[in-house]
């Protein structure tokens, strides 16, 4: 998820002439000459561009949805994205470079069907890139709180009768408008290539921390949950392997595109194996005591303390190189493509609003996998491949686009409407 900040970054701000609708978003990234990728380093690209802060709230959904559920559905949610990956590389092939490189997710909605395309790739851009930011600030200031309340209650933490979440968010609010006005984020640009080191290395303490507590306790564990629980895991599944924005770039990268389905396949079947793992040894862990941030659930020894607070650091910085998608659409729909500082400081303010009355972490994450993520994994992508290939492509070939659209649909409103009742429910 972070790599996409990374290149739509230098495209955005490189370029010295206005963009136009019908300019690609990352049109200066398409033709600036580039070391292209070997295999390896592919494999590498996929994983940091799917893997985020979203992994430490699956075994919560493990054990909101039942282990076995959560592991199925896991696999499916990958098979899917990848399937929606590659569609997007196909209908691209389909349709070539003509009138301008295809180089973006939004580019190829606006070559498929001009301005409505790229408005539909554009609004669930912003509101899954937002979504995220919204998501890293509860994480920070959840694991905050928790981490530095010395009273064993559970309920919520407070300083000088303040939640402490409230006093985080707020803390960090002056110094994310500082950050999110830098227009060049090369200076930045690293941390997000770091903040996936971190969060491996956090994965594997937490592992370990896992696999300890289980041989100790061994608490009682569910396979399966009820309807709505399931609709909830799905949202956080798909949340978990956003990263279809990156498909289109990661291919344009490699030296050999021929077997760039190959190595697609084979990150996503490893990252669905992580996810599986650390899903089910969080949950088998902790049972039905496992917290929505799972390492609120290692105590507050030196180690565990050193990954929240290192998670927390590197979170604080990616906010800007996520949220910066956001800030070329809507400066290039409403700026003439422009730097408008305050709108940029209207943006974090609302981020930081909606993060407020948001109380779970994991809720969000199934709210936000939902809502956008399904839409941009499954619908669009086969959406566009039939509006592509409709003239060429036999009736189960169409049927199968159909099938994902209207799957992607459903799913995406149940999950939406259950992620939105679970949300409520907590605050009430």
């Amino acid at each position: 998820m972070v790599m996409v900040m990374v290149v739509g970054k230098e495209a955005g701000s490189s370029s010295n002439d206005l963009p136009t609708e019908n300019t690609p978003l990352l049109f200066s990234f398409a033709h600036k000459p580039q070391a292209l990728s070997s295999q390896l380093k592919t494999f590498a690209n996929v994983f940091i561009a799917i893997v985020g802060a979203g992994v430490l709230g699956l075994p919560y959904t493990f054990m909101r949805t039942g282990w076995l559920t959560s592991l199925l559905m896991i696999l499916v949610v990958a098979a899917l994205t990848y399937h929606g990956m590659m569609l997007l590389i196909r209908t691209r092939h389909k349709l070539g470079d003509s009138p301008y490189p295809i180089a973006s997710f939004g580019d190829l909605g606006f070559a498929v069907s001009g301005s409505i395309g790229r408005f539909a790739v554009d609004s669930m851009i912003v509101l899954s890139q937002a979504g995220f930011c919204v998501g890293y600030l509860i994480f920070i200031s959840n694991t905050l709180g928790n981490l530095f309340n010395s009273s064993s209650s559970l309920v919520a933490p407070k300083i000088w009768g303040v939640s402490a979440k409230s006093i985080y968010i707020w803390t960090c609010f002056p110094f994310q408008l500082g950050l999110n006005s830098i227009a060049s984020l090369t200076l930045l640009a690293p941390l997000s290539i770091f903040a996936d080191i971190v969060d491996l290395g956090a994965m594997g303490v937490v592992i370990a921390e896992d696999f300890q507590i289980f041989m100790k306790q061994m608490p009682a564990v569910e396979a399966f949950g009820t309807l709505s629980t399931f609709f909830y895991g799905l949202g956080v599944a798909v949340y978990s392997f956003e990263g279809i924005g990156m498909a289109l770039p990661l291919e344009s990268e490699m030296k050999d595109r021929s077997k760039f389905g190959k190595i697609l396949g084979l990150a996503m079947l490893f990252i669905a194996v992580m996810y599986g793992a650390f899903g089910t040894m969080g949950y088998f862990a902790f049972g039905e005591n496992t917290k929505d941030i799972i390492t609120a659930n290692i105590g507050k020894g030196l180690l565990s303390t050193l990954v929240q607070l290192g998670l927390c650091i590197n979170l604080f910085f990616t906010f800007p190189l996520m949220m910066h998608p956001v800030y070329e659409v809507f400066e290039r729909r409403f700026w003439s493509g422009n730097y408008c500082l305050w709108m940029r400081w209207m943006l974090v303010l609302v981020v930081s609003l909606v993060a407020l009355f948001v109380p779970n972490f994991a809720d969000f994450l199934s709210l936000v996998g939902s809502s956008t993520c399904c839409a941009l994994g499954f619908v669009l992508p086969a959406l566009f491949h039939y509006l592509a290939f409709k003239e060429d492509m036999s009736w189960r070939q169409a049927s199968a686009d159909w099938g994902l659209i209207i799957s992607g649909v459903f799913l995406g409103v149940l999950g939406t409407w259950y992620s939105l009742l679970e949300i409520f429910a907590i605050k009430a």
